[in-house]
């Protein structure tokens, strides 16, 4: 299970979300079942934010839903692994799930899992990596009692 440390720099998420940070816990622990113990550090930021660490780690000059930032070193065995960083961006957030036709709570809820997974090596650089991760986000959602997030994509 991972320790997980929040921080909640747009105020906007607090006024979408009762129990902001239970829900977050809950949603990225169920991400991590059968991963060594972590510690995984949430940022709940907003397009500017996100935008600023999209073009200078990416070299994309616009926000993104959400970034992860995994750490590739391990500490030696029996120490806390600290997995890394997952950035959500507010605006972008609620932009795509009023397209999408998603509540506020599965999207961010699908975006936490899908940074959870980068952090524990997941990626979508290809068909193949691309498939096997999506079938995971949608077994943890259908899991958590939430949809296909991938259902109503435009």
């Amino acid at each position: 299970m991972p320790e997980i440390a929040i921080q909640v720099r747009d105020i906007r998420f607090w006024l979408k979300k009762w129990g902001l940070k239970s829900f977050c816990r809950h949603i990225i622990t169920a991400a991590w079942q059968g991963f060594e113990p972590a510690e995984v550090s949430l940022v709940l930021a907003n397009d500017s934010f996100i935008r600023v660490l999209n073009r200078d780690y990416r070299g994309k000059d616009s926000p993104t839903n959400v970034l992860s930032f995994e750490n590739a070193t391990k500490p030696p065995k029996g120490q806390l692994w600290l997995a890394g960083d997952i950035i959500v961006a507010y605006e972008t957030l609620c932009r795509e799930s009023r397209a999408q036709k998603k509540s506020f709570e599965a999207h961010l809820a699908h975006l936490l899992i899908h940074g959870t997974l980068h952090l524990q090596g997941y990626d979508h650089l290809n068909y193949k990596q691309a498939q096997r991760m999506e079938h995971l986000e949608i077994k943890i959602m259908n899991k958590l009692g939430y949809d296909n997030p991938y259902r109503n994509m435009e």
